[in-house]
């Protein structure tokens, strides 16, 4: 069975960092390419970052370029957002989801229909 689960959210003063986790079990990491996503309230979800099942591949949107890092360590399975110089405006319901690809695969997905599993997702708030 196929489950991603994020961890590290919480509450965060603006300027402040957080790294939160995806912890994927049941498959191969090498094999799925990793994407963030976050949904506000009264908002649509919005894609943050992802990358490729190699890890040789990533992308951000415009609104988080040179803030968020995303990383990934198949060895354990687990891709890594970090997030510096938090806003306000970051507060959301973050969530990871996973597409299969071929093997190590550099190919990255921004879209959250590109991507077949979700984990339940992590509050984040940032707030003085």
């Amino acid at each position: 069975q196929l489950q991603l689960v994020e961890s590290g959210g919480g509450l965060v003063q603006p300027g402040g960092s957080l790294r939160l986790s995806c912890a994927a079990s049941g498959f191969t990491s090498g094999y799925y390419a990793i994407g963030w996503f976050r949904q506000a309230p009264g908002k649509e979800r919005e894609g943050v970052s992802c990358i490729s099942s190699s890890g040789g591949s990533t992308n951000y949107a415009d609104s988080v370029k040179g803030r968020f890092t995303i990383s990934r360590d198949n060895t354990k399975n687990t891709v890594y957002l970090q997030m510096n110089s938090l806003k306000p405006e970051d507060t959301a319901v973050y969530y990871c989801a996973a597409r299969r690809t071929t093997y190590n695969s550099n190919s990255y997905y921004s879209r959250a229909y590109e991507y077949d599993y979700w984990g339940q997702g992590t509050q984040v708030t940032v707030s003085s």
